[in-house]
């Protein structure tokens, strides 16, 4: 097992012992819980199901899926594939120890919805002339052609929504890791906002 989930906290800054500041992500992991187990006869790959926290009033359906890790219902439920099962038992605990300070790890969460956005915004698209008389400032433009082929083109860059997509940051240094108090430092910013639930996974060499 290589991978945990936890919760954003905050961003900070941390001192080396030669005096350089480096920028850091705290992000807390405790109770990564094994809640079910998928094996490569059933579904063609093998994967471990994970549970990080409890739901707050879960329904009786989402309850009975859960009666095998001790009546615990999980707030967040993640699958991640891996190679071997052997071994991984549903209920056990993954610790934090995994990690190491110095391992390299890739950060998967939601990122900050920001609503629907313009075309410049969005897509780094170049205002027009700010003059007086001019009537495309930040306006799209012309988004094709008129008889051929009479429609818009599928892909087409235009204003819309922005952000709240899943991101993976990969190639993270782990710079300071408490694991009395469950927190990993993360060297430089991961994706989602505070509180914001991110997947945490070793690199692959």
């Amino acid at each position: 097992m290589n991978t945990v989930i936890g919760k954003k906290i905050a961003m900070t800054q941390i001192f080396k012992d030669d005096g350089a500041l480096v920028p850091v992500t705290v992000i807390k992991c405790e109770g990564t819980t094994v809640v079910g187990i998928v094996a490569k006869e059933k579904r063609g790959y093998n994967a471990i199901v994970m549970g990080y926290g409890k739901a707050n009033n879960p329904t009786l359906p989402y309850r009975g899926l859960f009666r095998g890790v001790g009546g615990k219902v999980p707030e967040v439920v993640m699958e991640t594939r891996t190679e071997k099962i052997d071994g991984i038992n549903i209920g056990a605990l993954i610790p934090l120890s995994i990690f190491e300070v110095g391992d390299k790890v890739s950060v998967t969460g939601i990122s900050k919805g920001k609503g629907f956005q313009g075309p410049i915004k969005k897509w780094n698209f170049s205002r027009g002339p700010m003059s007086h008389g001019s009537h495309s400032h930040r306006v799209q433009g012309s988004i094709g052609s008129s008889a051929d082929p009479s429609r818009v083109w599928k892909g087409k860059k235009m204003a819309g929504r922005m952000g709240g997509v899943r991101v993976t940051i990969r190639n993270l240094l782990i710079v300071k890791m408490d694991e009395k108090e469950n927190l990993i430092y993360i060297r430089g910013a991961v994706p989602g906002v505070r509180k914001g639930v991110v997947l945490i996974r070793k690199s692959r060499a």
